[in-house]
């Protein structure tokens, strides 16, 4: 049974183009951020996560402009009064973000497809395999290459900084097991040339099968 319904928060979509030489300038530091995924225990245990067998500075030089998207999901205070629990909360909050993700993820996908020479940045960690499932730990190639993309703060971005300092929306975290006043998920895709990124567009309105 849903905790989350799709008709119970609704969704702001909130882009940013910039050369992706200021982006690094002013956003990026792996020396710190990367220590975070250290902390983290996908480090060394998913496929699109850190480390990597390639230079992430190296694969950045391929690249010249930064679409920066970002949804903001904002739970309706129906939802809010009907869990009961921090777990509920935990769960449902989960659920909210893996819908987005869901709708969001294969659209990033498509833009790529349509964009040779570009690269997607997804919303945080992989859902191409059930959790703890990632064949990484085994040394076994990764299952689904052509689903799993990085994250931004995998190569060393400050999404934090990113997502106010651009996007003008402050990231919220939850706190004892209450909702924030919004969640915010930030995808990236970054092309060779600038074509026509602002034309580029996502909707976070397709559910969950």
């Amino acid at each position: 049974l849903s905790r989350c319904p799709e008709n119970m928060y609704r969704t702001e979509t909130l882009t940013e183009t910039l050369p992706l030489a200021e982006l690094t300038r002013r956003f990026r530091n792996p020396e710190k951020f990367i220590a975070y995924c250290r902390e983290c225990g996908r480090y060394g245990h998913c496929w699109a996560c850190p480390p990597y067998e390639f230079d992430p500075s190296e694969v950045l030089a391929g690249y010249t402009v930064a679409w920066i998207a970002g949804i903001r999901i904002i739970p309706d205070e129906a939802l809010r009064n009907r869990l009961a629990t921090p777990e509920e909360a935990t769960e449902a909050g989960r659920e909210m973000l893996a819908r987005v993700r869901a709708a969001i993820d294969p659209q990033l996908l498509a833009i790529e497809r349509k964009h040779p020479g570009s690269r997607a940045f997804f919303a945080g960690t992989c859902f191409a395999c059930p959790e703890g499932t990632c064949t990484r730990h085994k040394g076994i190639p990764c299952r689904h290459p052509d689903r799993v993309r990085p994250s931004l703060e995998a190569f060393g971005f400050d999404i934090g900084a990113i997502s106010s300092e651009l996007l003008h929306n402050e990231l919220k975290w939850s706190r004892d097991g209450q909702f924030p006043e919004y969640f915010t998920l930030v995808s990236a895709l970054f092309c060779a040339e600038s074509g026509d990124t602002g034309t580029f567009t996502l909707t976070a309105q397709n559910p969950i099968p």
